[in-house]
């Protein structure tokens, strides 16, 4: 384990695909709900719910879209009291857990909801910032689910961003 908070590891693999996390930088993650899952209103109303508590505790959010079959958001990982970067494994993990559990309780239903793997890109600038927040809106109007994406009810973009 490094002792440096600076030297965090850069690569962590789960399952097939390996996850870079960069200290102090954006980060676009996308996961996707398994076995052809279309959640409900309810159930997109918890996990935008739950992404928004997110803000602030591990993670700065930039914006959020909860799609009927997955979850786009873009982030930057906070530190703990320690300086050590909360690992992204972790933030993902408790996200997509918390949210099973309760979407699974509302549906009735058991097993898993979302695929096991996410995926996750570095942003390499404030372009690239602004190109990803701005695909997050518009990916509800490119689904032909709104007109624009202020009609989006599982559309959130931090306003101080």
């Amino acid at each position: 384990m490094p002792t440096n908070p600076s030297s965090v590891p850069k690569y962590q693999y789960r399952r097939r695909l390996p996850h870079f996390q960069k200290s102090d930088t954006a980060l676009f993650v996308t996961f996707r709900t398994g076995g052809l899952l279309v959640l409900p209103e309810e159930a997109r109303d918890l996990t935008l719910n739950h992404c928004l508590r997110e803000q602030r505790l591990r993670v700065v959010l930039f914006a959020a879209v909860v799609m009927p079959d997955h979850v786009h958001v873009l982030i930057k990982v906070l530190r703990d009291e320690n300086g050590w970067p909360f690992p992204l494994a972790e933030i993902m993990q408790s996200l997509k857990g918390a949210t099973a559990h309760r979407i699974n309780k509302l549906l009735h239903r058991s097993g898993p909801v979302w695929q096991e793997e996410s995926f996750d890109h570095v942003l390499r600038s404030d372009e690239s910032l602004k190109e990803k927040r701005e695909y997050i809106r518009q990916n509800p109007v490119k689904a032909g689910l709104v007109q624009k994406p202020e009609e989006y009810r599982w559309l959130w973009v931090n306003p101080e961003v």
